[in-house]
């Protein structure tokens, strides 16, 4: 390329065009480019690159841009992520906790149902007893048995759970109330629902042995005082259990107040075949307002004047009054019987049988079922006698013996029969 020589002046300008020779072989090329063509493509030349470096830089810090921005929505999920995963955790261990509750609380409430079950099994199991003792209550200051009603247990509202009604009759004892997992308030009212429940049961469950064990005590002197009276009136004592066996079966584990309502059971049913025997013992007196006036065993003869044995006692009384019989049993005499004249006689079972004579009359039929207190007849003066009065005889296995003892045990029984 050579440029043309221009006219070099001091203070003008140059405007003469340039030439551009290019020589390639023996192919020669020129053109002539104008200053301002020059200046022109100059210009064109920098934007161009003033572009490419601007569009390079923009580039790089959009990438940066993007790349950041990707990092910032990366972290946000990740922390968004972890918040879930720790709100299903706290939702996981609430519900864990939720479930756990209600499982105690449906456990707790199994174990009253079971214990209020059992407290109305014992009380029935008690009515028998509390008939054969012939008392509702025992010593004053002593409470009824205390057992909460099958019909207590009601349905709540709440979906899932059953309440048992807490009001039970029955002193709240010192004991206080248990303490179990809650969340929220519904389970709040619910533990201390069954906390009630089971204060109200611990309390009629006190009450209840205390109770037991006050009929435990009461039969076993009631049967103290009718071995006491039969041996001091030199009766054969109660008969002992005999004939006992079987094959050996274990028995499932029982509760303590289990074990003291069964021993009040066997001391009860001890005390039922005592008083039944006493029943058929001619305790009773046989005749009111009189008085022995011969007794029994040797004596003079009231008509001969000589030694005689008296079989019975002789009760002095106005003619007319009422005779009772002595004891429970069948007449199976009601006639008039030689010197007895008018005579009853009625079979106690056991051997024993009573006899009345002298009665001015019969009030009963042989076969006829007496109990102890029914008027089998009236006093009188029939048969061998010198005035009104009743001969009253206790015979054991057909022999007569002395009717004083049994009258004697019977006075000091009198309660008991």
């Amino acid at each position: 390329m050579t440029r043309k020589p221009s006219k070099n002046t001091l203070f003008g300008r140059n405007d003469q065009p340039h030439t551009i020779i290019i020589a390639r072989g023996e192919s020669v090329r020129h053109f002539t480019i104008r200053p301002w063509a020059a200046l022109a493509m100059g210009g064109v030349l920098a934007t161009l690159a003033l572009s490419y470096f601007s569009a390079t830089a923009y580039l790089m810090f959009r990438d940066d841009l993007i790349h950041g921005s990707v990092a910032s929505q990366a972290r946000l999920r990740q922390a968004y992520e972890q918040r879930i995963a720790s709100l299903r955790t706290q939702l996981d261990q609430a519900t864990s906790r939720q479930k756990l509750e209600q499982k105690q609380i449906e456990a707790k409430m199994a174990e009253l149902l079971e214990r209020q079950k059992t407290l109305a099994n014992r009380s029935k199991r008690l009515a028998p007893v509390l008939e054969t003792i012939g008392e509702s209550t025992l010593e004053k200051g002593v409470a009824r048995p205390l057992v909460p009603a099958t019909d207590s247990l009601v349905n709540s509202d709440d979906e899932g759970f059953y309440g048992i009604d807490p009001i039970i009759t029955g002193p709240t004892g010192p004991r206080q109330p248990s303490r179990s997992p809650r969340i929220g308030r519904g389970s709040t009212d619910k533990a201390e629902l069954l906390d009630a429940v089971e204060d109200s049961l611990h309390a009629a469950e006190t009450t209840q042995n205390q109770h037991i064990l006050a009929l435990s005590t009461k039969a076993y002197r009631r049967m103290d005082r009718i071995k006491q009276a039969l041996a001091s009136s030199g009766i054969a004592a109660l008969p002992a259990a005999s004939g006992l066996g079987g094959p050996f079966l274990p028995a499932s584990p029982i509760s303590d107040a289990d074990a003291r309502l069964a021993e009040l059971e066997q001391a009860t049913a001890q005390l039922n075949a005592a008083q039944s025997l006493l029943q058929g013992l001619p305790l009773a007196d046989p005749v009111a307002e009189s008085y022995v006036s011969s007794s029994f065993g040797k004596r003079r003869d009231p008509l001969l004047g000589i030694q005689a044995f008296h079989s019975g006692l002789d009760f002095a009384a106005r003619t007319g009054s009422k005779v009772r019989a002595a004891a429970k049993g069948r007449v199976i005499a009601a006639e008039y019987s030689g010197g007895y004249g008018n005579m009853v006689e009625i079979d106690h079972g056991n051997g024993l049988a009573t006899r009345y004579g002298h009665l001015s009359a019969i009030l009963v039929e042989p076969g006829t079922e007496v109990a102890p207190g029914d008027i089998i007849g009236k006093v009188g003066s029939t048969g061998r006698s010198t005035g009104p009065h009743l001969h009253y005889e206790v015979r054991k296995h057909g022999s007569p013996v002395n009717p004083a003892p049994y009258l004697r045990a019977g006075r000091s029984l009198v309660a008991e029969l």
